[in-house]
């Protein structure tokens, strides 16, 4: 029997070979590397894909957050409110800024931020809303937007494990004041490399983030603000807009995919996902919950079948974080303890999700 890996780009790749490489090759011969046309082409076509006004291409999902942050003000003695269960990325992002995370708890089905909690994590300090977008999954939006308009907040979306998911029919990211996406080769649009987008409808903050991109630059070689170096290349953007074009084609499949481990699962020892009301979930990841956890693991490598944890270990007991502590994150840290990623990516064949299915309920 072959192994099927966790995560493969390869078959998404060869799908799209004779498109790829067209791309490559047109990058190379124009001469232009960096934010040239197929960059500008890309923003304008995400966009319109997200149904926001604007976007603005930068070096990763993580400076998309931090750039976000910087160009709503945010900085030292700020507070951003955000979840642990979601990975370092946000909290570096808002450690970036010099503000200061503080978690909230997770909805227990869905494991998004819990809006209940926000009440309680709300200091004179708080500055900003950071919710996660997590496996794919929508965060309730509608009620984390009432919080932050009746305490005059803004909101940053971490859709970078978002692209194709919905809430109430509109993409995730155009909910808040900025959305913020990862291009990270394992995401629903991955590129072969890094990259990142930010998304607003707001003009004065699409010129800001494009200014914090490149030095504080405008369309001239001057400072007009602090900014750093973040700039989303064209081989990547090339390759971005080919798989953009199939990407709805590509969630499809997803949720196909989905609903064999959904099907297959329904009614044994396993907690699977349970989408936000109002949201459409893209299926980033397919993650369950299992008490033996590691040993399930174990199991599915025996039979020939990767897997993952996202996320092992909540931001707030890792070593850089711990003095950011919080004890009243119970969902968070028995989700972490017990959450398992199944392979879901291009070009996983139907019947490898069957066999995985078999051997998670005993009868492969």
């Amino acid at each position: 029997m072959a192994g099927v890996p966790y995560f493969d780009y390869r078959p998404g790749y060869l799908a799209l070979k004779g498109e790829i490489d067209a791309a490559i090759q047109r990058v190379l011969a124009s001469g232009q590397l960096i934010l040239g046309p197929e960059v500008e082409s890309l923003e304008r076509e995400f966009a319109a894909y997200t149904a926001c006004a604007h976007a603005v291409g930068v070096g990763s999902g993580t400076e998309a957050l931090t750039l976000a942050l910087l160009a709503l003000g945010i900085g030292p003695g700020d507070e951003v409110i955000t979840v642990a269960n979601a990975g370092a990325p946000p909290v570096s992002a808002i450690r970036a800024t010099r503000a200061t995370p503080r978690f909230v708890d997770v909805m227990e089905g869905p494991l998004v931020l819990d809006p209940e909690q926000l009440r309680a994590a709300l200091t004179p300090r708080t500055r900003c809303l950071l919710p996660v977008h997590l496996y794919g999954n929508a965060a309730p939006m509608d009620r984390i937007l009432e919080f932050a308009d009746r305490h005059g907040l803004p909101v940053v979306e971490d859709c970078a494990q978002g692209h194709g998911a919905t809430y109430f029919k509109r993409h995730v990211g155009c909910f808040g004041r900025i959305g913020c996406f990862s291009f990270y080769p394992t995401k629903n649009l991955g590129a072969f490399g890094d990259g990142g987008m930010c998304v607003t409808s707001d003009p004065r903050l699409a010129e800001r983030l494009r200014m914090l991109r490149q030095y504080g630059y405008r369309d001239d070689r001057h400072a007009h603000c602090d900014g750093v170096n973040s700039r989303l290349d064209e081989l990547q953007a090339a390759i971005l807009r080919v798989k953009l074009r199939h990407l709805d084609a590509a969630v499809t499949r997803r949720r196909e995919l989905a609903s064999i481990y959904l099907d297959g699962l329904r009614g044994s020892r396993f907690r699977l996902p349970e989408p936000v009301p109002g949201a459409q979930h893209a299926f980033h990841l397919f993650v369950i919950r299992a008490d033996s956890r590691d040993d399930l693991a174990e199991e599915l490598s025996r039979q020939g079948f990767g897997s993952a944890v996202h996320y092992p270990e909540p931001v707030h007991r890792m070593e850089a974080y711990r003095a950011l502590g919080n004890d009243a994150l119970s969902v968070t840290e028995e989700a972490c303890r017990s959450v398992l990623s199944l392979p879901l990516y291009d070009g996983l064949e139907p019947e490898a999700a069957r066999r995985i299915v078999r051997v998670l309920t005993g009868s492969a």
